[in-house]
Parts: C-alpha cells; sequence; structure tokens
C-alpha cells in the first residue's frame, strides 16, 4: 500500500550498530563527524540574534509566495541581488524538491558529480526522478570530468547539479569548466542547479565568488541559505536565485502550493545576516586550524573550501573496516567515503568544524592506527 519511491526498510549498516553501541555503553569517543555548528562550540551572539525576533509584524500572517518581499529585500542589499530573481525555501532540500517538480516528469534524470552530497539519490527518488553521476578526477587537485560528463546526457536528462565547492571534495568549479557546463547546458537544453551553500569557507585563496545564475547564460539556478552561511541550520530559510523569469514564475506557483518559509525567521533576517560575519570568523578559523593539524601528520587530499577533508588510506582493510577499527578499537569515529559515492576504495572523510582539541587527538590516534593496519 505505500510507493516505490524509497526502500522504505533500510537496515542499520554495522557503522550505525557499532556507534549504537559504543553509545549505550557510555564510552567516550572522539567524534570527527561533526557538521552541525549548534554543537560544534561555536559561539553565536545570542542577545542580537533574539533581538531580531521581537519584531511585532511576525505576528502577522502575510503569505506571499515568492518569500516576504522584506526578506527578499534584505538579500538583495547584502548581496546585491534582484529581488524579482529570488524564490524563499526552507531549505535546500526543499529548493532541489521543487527544482526537480520544475525541471522534471516522473523517470526523468538528473546529472549530479560523484563524489558529493549523499542525499541527492533521496531527494531525487521522492519526486520519481532518477539520479546518474558524473566523476570528479583527482590528480593534485579536483576537476569535472566533463567527457564522461557530456556522455551521460541522454534524451530524458533535464539539469546538471554542481555543487560549489563540492562536498566533500572541497573543490570550487573553475572558470574553464563553468564555461564548458554552461555549453553543454545551452547545447542540450538543460538547466544548471548550482549549490553553493559552502562558499562562504574557502580554504585556499580563490577570485571574487559569484553566483553561477549570474555567470551563465543556460537557464540557471543557485542555491544558498542560512543553514551553512550563519551556521544555523535550525532557522530554516534557504533561497533559489534564477535567471530565467519564466522559470521564477512557475517556482512561485510551486512555492504558492506549500508556504514553508516560517514569518518570524524572515523578519529576523537583519539580524541573523548580521551575524554571519562573526560566525563566519570563527568557523574559517577552526577549518584552518584543523586542516594545518591534519596536514602536520598526514597528506589530506587537496581541498579548497568547504567544512571537510578527505583522507586516502591504505586498501589493506576495506573503507567500513577502517571506520569500525578506529572506532572500536582506538575511539574515534570518521565516515567512510562510500557514504559520499566515492567510486573506489578506500577513503575516510573528516569534518574540519570538530572541535579542535578533540580532532587533533583524533588525528593523532588515525595517525598511530596507519601503522598498525598498513
Amino acid at each position: 500500500m505505500f510507493s516505490q519511491r524509497l526502500q522504505w526498510h533500510i537496515s542499520f549498516n554495522a557503522i550505525s550498530r557499532a556507534l549504537e553501541q559504543k553509545q549505550q555503553e557510555g564510552v567516550a569517543f572522539l567524534d570527527l563527524t561533526e557538521s552541525n555548528p549548534t554543537r560544534a562550540g561555536i559561539c553565536f551572539p545570542q542577545t542580537s540574534l533574539l533581538l531580531g525576533f521581537q519584531d511585532p509584524a511576525m505576528l502577522v500572517y502575510d503569505p506571499q509566495s515568492a518569500g516576504l518581499t522584506v526578506a527578499r529585500n534584505h538579500l538583495s542589499e547584502a548581496f546585491s541581488l534582484d529581488p524579482a530573481k529570488l524564490i524563499l525555501t526552507s531549505s535546500t532540500s526543499e529548493a532541489y524538491s521543487w527544482l526537480f517538480k520544475l525541471l522534471c516528469d516522473p523517470g526523468d534524470e538528473v546529472l549530479v558529480p560523484q563524489p558529493s552530497y549523499p542525499l541527492f539519490e533521496y531527494l531525487a527518488a521522492l519526486e520519481s526522478v532518477s539520479v546518474s553521476h558524473y566523476p570528479l578526477l583527482y590528480s593534485g587537485a579536483w576537476s569535472i570530468d566533463l567527457h564522461t560528463l557530456e556522455e551521460r546526457i541522454t534524451r530524458r536528462t533535464r539539469a546538471i547539479v554542481i555543487v560549489n565547492p563540492n562536498n566533500p571534495t572541497g573543490s570550487y568549479v573553475s572558470p574553464a569548466e563553468m564555461e564548458q557546463v554552461n555549453k553543454l547546458c545551452t547545447e542540450h537544453d538543460l538547466a544548471l542547479i548550482s549549490d553553493e551553500v559552502f562558499a562562504d569557507y574557502p580554504l585556499k585563496p580563490i577570485p571574487s565568488f559569484q553566483p553561477a545564475a549570474l555567470r551563465v547564460s543556460a537557464m540557471a539556478f543557485s542555491l544558498n541559505g542560512l543553514s551553512k552561511m550563519v551556521g544555523m541550520p535550525q532557522m530554516k530559510l534557504a533561497w533559489i536565485l534564477t535567471n530565467h523569469p519564466e522559470a521564477h514564475r512557475r517556482l512561485e506557483l510551486i512555492a504558492d502550493t506549500y508556504l514553508s518559509v516560517g514569518t518570524p525567521v524572515q523578519y529576523a533576517l537583519p539580524a541573523l545576516l548580521e551575524a554571519r560575519h562573526a560566525i563566519q570568523d570563527q568557523i574559517r578559523g577552526r577549518l584552518q586550524a584543523n586542516l594545518k593539524a591534519l596536514q602536520a601528520q598526514l597528506s589530506p587530499r587537496h581541498v579548497e573550501g568547504g567544512w571537510y577533508a578527505i583522507l586516502q588510506v591504505p586498501r589493506t582493510l576495506s573503507e567500513e573496516d577502517w571506520v569500525l577499527r578506529l572506532l572500536n578499537d582506538h575511539n574515534v569515529l570518521v565516515q567512510p567515503g562510500y557514504y559520499y559515492d566515492f567510486s573506489s576504495e578506500a577513503f575516510l572523510v573528516l569534518s574540519l568544524l570538530t572541535p579542535e582539541h578533540t580532532f587533533q587527538q583524533g588525528v593523532n590516534r588515525i595517525n598511530s592506527a596507519r601503522g598498525l593496519y598498513s
């Protein structure tokens, strides 16, 4: 009696079971997967943030399909964006679901990078849309396999997704790559969806960042939101910037069907955006310090931005066995590469957002364990 969109009876894997056992036994372990800023020791300016929620206007319900004009104007002022090109959503996940509704019929497909964000398959499946992968190649730095990307375009393909910078590789899409992706979208009548939630966190010097929807001629959608920008995923406000008026009009109809964005967070937007400066400074400092500590002992893959680092470990063990050994024998939790659709073994993914003392202790233990299992 249920739909077949998802495999609804997914069992716990060995890592989940081992972690649950550690927690039940009360064993302390070093969690190097922490990606929630509100639990990572980041200091938030509580007084100014709470004052932002005292506007009496938030007690009045005034639904506007694209989001309140006042909120879109705040975004316009903060980032020099045209408010008429913005659609507010409750999250970037919701933004993806609306874009899949906009662009795809059941059975259509979207192209997404590999490795990348592990929820694409679920978000697409819930819209009866398929996902096809195009590879990111590594040769001292990450790059898009443009040849394979073009080969995987079919008559059912409706969009190319880029994540800029990518999660978890931390690689930005270069200007040359953006030009080629734009060309493919134009030639094959595809939309470009650019997820830019980590754009505020470069780890290497990069040229001034500009949303893809302002850079390309193809129909494009740039996604961003408060979850990463302000480090507050609970605020549930994100946005779609599009360069296509008809797409915007149709997105408004979808948005009007749901009206999911809360009024209070829209009126609090000025306080939230002002707070981002102090919050981002802390996060950037944390990311830089942890990356430096990691590089002092191990050799992570080249990373340009974002919150994650990737370690390639000897294939003497599978990724799952590496994670289980580190957790069971050394009380360190990391993520396996297959969580992010790495196509080969053996990779571990670490969150650079982890509190510094915990991260450095965890790296020490990983470094010691490498000698045991190599």
